[in-house]
């Protein structure tokens, strides 16, 4: 029986590389069904990445964690500037990432919390830079857009703080700003601990690629949700606590 999860990556390819072919559905007959499925073809896609830059993970609910590979070429220091050609989405979402400073290698053991914490080197500001591979991303199933990587297109990350440990993030407000207007504010991750969904990431999520690689991100859900701009946007999210980072689109 042939892999469907191969034939619906292609797909996604296609349209990663040329946003005119951006797709209304996979075909019925290989779409995911489950986050298993979903999954395999994410993976199969990540195959094709040069590396593994980072990964998203975050949170549906209490027990519903879910992550997805981003790639190294899209992961870029803030300032950025990106073309509306080839980004035709701009959708923005403010969150908070982490870097790894050391391997967590996949190993039999679970890693405990304060493992995981002693390898997350510096905490940054950053904007998620969203394109799906759907003209519409909220038309398609739950486990379709999980399989697209939850319509990761870009990561534009800030300086970082190697003292991240001091900040509270429960009470850190971000400001998120649209051509120099405040847009929203946001207190608090709605994913609640970002450190469990990071823990999760390194034990369970990761394992497929061996786990964690010093010098990745890991960044954790949105705070603000997704926001879509114009072609000749610049964004600019504000963490007090944390410092900032901007991305500008041009025509």
């Amino acid at each position: 029986m042939s892999d469907p999860a191969a034939p619906a990556a292609a797909l996604l390819l296609t349209a990663r590389a040329n946003p005119s072919q951006r797709l209304t559905d996979l075909p019925r007959e290989l779409r995911p069904v489950d986050r298993a499925a979903a999954y395999h073809i994410q993976r199969h896609v990540a195959d094709t990445f040069s590396a593994i830059g980072g990964w998203k993970v975050g949170a549906a609910g209490p027990e519903i964690i879910q992550c997805g590979p981003m790639p190294t070429s899209g992961v870029v220091p803030s300032p950025a500037k990106l073309s509306s050609a080839t980004h035709t989405l701009r959708g923005v979402e403010a969150e908070v990432a982490f870097q790894l400073g050391h391997d967590l290698p996949l190993r039999a053991t679970p890693y405990t919390r304060d493992e995981v914490i002693a390898a997350l080197a510096t905490a940054h500001p950053v904007i998620e830079v969203l394109e799906s591979r759907f003209l519409d991303p909220d038309a398609v199933s739950v486990f379709t857009n999980l399989a697209d990587t939850q319509s990761h297109g870009g990561f534009v990350y800030g300086p970082g703080r190697v003292d991240w440990h001091k900040i509270d993030f429960t009470h850190e407000t971000v400001e998120q700003y649209v051509d120099g207007s405040l847009q929203m504010t946001h207190t608090g991750n709605p994913a609640g601990d970002m450190i469990r969904l990071v823990v999760w990431l390194a034990n369970e999520g990761s394992a497929w690629a061996g786990g964690l690689k010093a010098g990745q991100f890991v960044t954790c859900g949105s705070w603000t949700g997704k926001t879509l701009v114009g072609p000749c946007a610049t964004v600019r999210v504000h963490f007090p606590s944390l410092g900032e980072a901007s991305v500008t689109y041009f025509e």
